[in-house]
């Protein structure tokens, strides 16, 4: 059986349990059933390596232990362990967080995370499912990733106010653009699933020689994410690409005042998509500037990303269009922005990238800290040949970016790219809503001219109406 068969078949068993309500609860039980399997697995391979290795988890309630055996406990007895015992105990783990930060990372990742099936002989038929998956084998392992990817995909359907997964094609290009290398330290301070930590991985990975150079890699990536659901699975994608001890932290990367962050705060590489749409609560905007304070999810990372990055520091973000042409609190941050960093390079993607869950249409600001912006670069990134949006079916395609990266090093004017100085920028009291000005926009004709012919259309069709009217009166004899 191919392992997207075994993921559908656990996701057609979740259907039939009465407690699993929707994609985000069919998810999270799904996830931290797969990081107790692949912790234990990974467990497997460190006994191998060290005879002295102790577990963090407790020894009844490791994975090997109540669910590695097709035989092992069921039905109701299984479902009192579950909710009575693992559960429990995991969360309720005494211990020193310096001293065993891997049990820190166990109980963290299941602080509000939760049991929803009732039917232990369902969740007996899910474990039985996911024990066929070995995530020591380098084939299944490497499978599996993909396999994960489309399962992240499904938070899309349970996502809103801009939470939303954003398309391997989109965090790949940012991560290949901003070039993260070997010792720098790279960070997501609103990691989500942890996206664009694992292209920086990857990116990365390219470039590590030895077992010193890995253990580098392992301690240059950094997440924050503050809900527990993407937590989970993000800790559970690294731990799947090799990082034993995914330095991710459950928290709200607003939440700390921006004066309060120092040198030893501050990274080489940010790559985030913070969630846009959406408000904070009350009181976050009180840890920014009084000139800066807006409750808008999105602006307050971006000015927390110029107090994060050191000097020279190199950024890529995604934003929605609001943030260009936005007035007010926006103009000051933009204004902020060109002043501290040379944001060289928009690239303005077309509507639908995430589509079918938003329309909002999204661009992709680079920039680098420490001298102010001469000039931007845009770049307008069209539709593949025969497309008119994207879908699930349709999605984005990495392929897709290949003109902007042999563009980005030769840069050049052409149909899709084109500049503006920073001057031009503040004669336009910082709206960066530019529109390409090298392609020819439909001419529609004089607006007087098409005024006009609406209210001459308009006429007609009342004219028309009233005709319709009378014939019909006089059919039913004068009578309405």
């Amino acid at each position: 059986m191919t392992l997207s068969t075994v993921v559908k078949s656990i996701q057609d068993i979740m259907r039939q349990d009465a407690g699993v309500d929707g994609d985000a609860q069919r998810i999270s039980q799904l996830g931290w059933m797969l990081f107790l399997k692949i912790f234990d697995d990974k467990e497997m391979e460190r006994e191998l390596e060290n005879d002295l290795y102790q577990s963090p988890i407790p020894e009844t309630l490791r994975w090997r232990n109540w669910a590695k055996y097709e035989e092992g406990i069921t039905g109701d007895e299984l479902l009192d362990f579950v909710n009575n015992n693992l559960f429990k105990n995991i969360k309720g783990m005494d211990l020193n967080t310096d001293s065993d930060p891997r049990a820190f990372m166990v109980r963290e990742v299941f602080q509000d995370s939760y049991n929803y099936m009732k039917s232990g002989t369902l969740i007996r038929q899910v474990i039985n499912k996911i024990n066929e998956i070995n995530f020591n084998d380098l084939n299944d392992r490497h499978v599996f990733n993909e396999i994960y990817e489309k399962i992240l995909k499904d938070l899309q359907s349970a996502g809103n106010a801009g939470e939303y997964y954003t398309p391997r094609a989109v965090t790949q290009f940012m991560a290949d653009m901003v070039n993260p290398q070997l010792g720098e330290m790279v960070l997501d301070p609103a990691c989500g699933t942890g996206g664009f930590l694992v292209c920086a991985l990857e990116n990365m990975r390219r470039q590590a020689k030895s077992a010193e150079d890995w253990q580098t890699l392992v301690n240059s990536l950094k997440g924050i994410e503050k809900k527990p659901l993407p937590h989970l699975l993000c800790t559970t994608n690294l731990i799947l690409h090799d990082i034993d001890l995914p330095l991710v932290s459950r928290d709200n990367s607003l939440s700390r005042p921006l004066r309060d962050y120092n040198d030893s705060d501050r990274v080489d590489v940010i790559l985030t998509n913070p969630p846009f749409g959406g408000t904070e609560e009350p009181g976050i905007e009180n840890n920014f500037p009084a000139s800066y304070r807006t409750r808008e999810t999105a602006d307050l990372f971006l000015l927390l990303i110029t107090q994060l990055l050191k000097d020279k520091g190199r950024a890529g973000i995604v934003l929605p269009d609001g943030f260009l042409f936005g007035e007010g609190v926006k103009t000051r941050i933009k204004e902020r922005l060109l002043e501290k960093c040379n944001l060289h390079t928009i690239v303005r993607l077309p509507n639908g990238v995430f589509n079918p869950y938003t329309g909002i249409r999204t661009n992709l600001l680079f920039f680098e800290k420490g001298k102010p912006t001469e000039e931007i670069w845009f770049y307008e990134h069209p539709y593949p040949e025969g497309y008119k949006s994207y879908s699930k079916t349709k999605p984005m395609r990495i392929e897709e970016f290949e003109p902007e990266k042999a563009w980005w090093n030769q840069r050049e004017e052409n149909e899709f790219a084109w500049k503006i100085s920073a001057e031009e920028i503040r004669k336009r009291n910082f709206n960066l809503d530019i529109k390409n000005p090298n392609t020819e926009d439909e001419d529609h004709g004089d607006p007087e001219e098409l005024l006009k012919k609406y209210y001459d259309l308009k006429k007609q069709i009342s004219d028309v109406r009233n005709q319709l009217k009378k014939e019909l009166m006089a059919a039913l004899g004068g009578h309405e």
